[in-house]
């Protein structure tokens, strides 16, 4: 029997599910995977857009874990400053094999102290953020520093996902595995990074991200002081 593989995943109100969703279906695959879905209190937590994931276990009786992944979403900033959430995502990753996170869940590591000199990833639209942490921005996909696993926005989880089960159970494996989910991206557009979205799609996004920018970048400031 393959060795117990506890993998915590930290909730959050309003994360964005697919940040934990996506790697979750493909971790969970790992031989000897236990999975923990935590949030602060245990008990429900409400995704954005309405999804609710029930039965969450309190981070607290929690007591170590192989793989932390912590997700992003809109709150993610918010629950950077949560006396509640961030001092436990900070205990567990110091003891995890691998410490991960999806999106702006790398903020959340950040603000925790575990990014400091460290590679990472985040969403584009928010990456400028990462050195408030003393970390330092990478571009890619999915990026590894370390023991730390850093995947980029949203739909950049399963890619880091699969990275992940290759170094932990080998490239045959994760292989059999992306073939089994028929993973084989083929989007009906180029939009999916700024780089090759049309500049009339990017200016729109950009104008619609744009109120968001101050708020969450106070919140980040205020995480980053509370680091010290």
């Amino acid at each position: 029997m393959p060795a117990p593989l506890t993998i915590v995943f930290p909730l959050y109100p309003h994360l964005t599910q697919l940040d934990f969703t996506g790697p979750f279906q493909f971790l969970s695959r790992l031989p000897g995977a236990r999975t923990i879905i935590a949030s602060a209190q245990g008990g429900e937590i409400e995704a954005e857009g309405g999804m609710v994931f029930g039965r969450t276990v309190r981070l607290a009786e929690i007591e170590s874990c192989d793989i932390i992944c912590v997700p992003g979403g809109f709150a993610a900033t918010e629950a950077a400053l949560d006396p509640d959430y961030l001092p436990h995502v900070r205990r567990l990753a110091l003891g995890a094999r691998y410490i991960t996170s999806v999106c702006t869940g790398s903020l959340i590591l950040g603000a925790a102290g575990l990014l400091t000199g460290k590679r990472a990833a985040c969403h584009w639209q928010w990456r400028h953020l990462l050195p408030l942490f003393g970390a330092i921005p990478d571009e890619g996909r999915v990026v590894r520093d370390g023991n730390i696993f850093t995947g980029g926005g949203v739909t950049a989880g399963i890619d880091f996902a699969l990275t992940l089960i290759a170094e932990i159970a080998g490239d045959d494996f994760a292989q059999t595995l992306q073939l089994g989910m028929e993973y084989a991206p083929a989007p009906p557009f180029t939009a999916g990074r700024p780089e090759t979205a049309p500049p009339a799609i990017l200016a729109a996004y950009e104008a619609r991200m744009a109120p968001l920018l101050p708020a969450r970048a106070a919140q980040a400031r205020r995480a980053a002081d509370a680091l010290g």
